[in-house]
């Protein structure tokens, strides 16, 4: 059973960095594409940047793009989200899924795209 759990997530001011994890256990990180995605209090789920199973192709939303960068690491079963310049806005909980059917280059910002998913870590970002 392939399992992801997120870390990282804590409490900062605006301006500060932060990196989160999502470490994938029971399965190979290698065979999967991964995504993460955000969900603020009272909003719907939001895509926020993904990563290619085969040649590290990556997307960004625009909320994001030049402050969020996402990596993988197979060695290590783990995909990573660092996040600079965080503001109040980027305030949520942040969940990592993965997707195993696409091709190599394959990427989704399609949530039911995903087939795992983790519990989520909370980013709160105070001004």
């Amino acid at each position: 059973q392939v399992q992801l759990v997120e870390s990282g997530g804590t409490l900062v001011q605006a301006g500060d960095s932060l990196r989160l994890s999502c470490t994938v256990s029971g399965g190979t990180l290698s065979s999967f594409a991964v995504g993460w995605f955000r969900q603020a209090p009272g909003k719907e789920r939001e895509f926020v940047a993904a990563v290619s199973r085969l040649y590290d192709k990556t997307y960004y939303a625009d909320s994001v793009k030049g402050r969020l960068t996402i990596s993988r690491d197979n060695a290590a079963n783990t995909v990573y989200l660092q996040m600079n310049s965080l503001n109040p806005e980027d305030t949520a909980m942040y969940y990592c899924a993965a997707e195993g059917r696409g091709a190599g280059n394959f990427i989704t910002t399609v949530a039911s795209r995903y087939e795992y998913w983790g519990q989520g870590t909370q980013v709160t970002v105070s001004s």
